[in-house]
């Protein structure tokens, strides 16, 4: 492998994943739902978050509406 490479005349182009970029925020959720999601990610062997964003992503592409009642 060459110890130095010459980018400079490199052409830059768009990233074509950039519309796919996840965006951080910051969400509070209960302890039980994230130990609920730690516990399908040992089982499943994908990373918590994943499985939080996969479920989230499911309930908007499938337009699911939950039904709230306050006591």
């Amino acid at each position: 492998m060459r110890d130095e490479y010459d980018f400079s005349k490199m052409k830059s182009r768009k990233n074509p994943y950039a519309k796919k970029i996840k965006k951080q925020i910051t969400i509070r959720l209960a302890v039980e739902t994230i130990d609920y999601f730690k516990g399908l990610a040992e089982e499943s062997g994908l990373p918590y978050q994943t499985l939080i964003d996969l479920y989230l992503d499911d309930c908007a592409r499938n337009n699911k509406k939950m039904e709230v009642k306050w006591n």
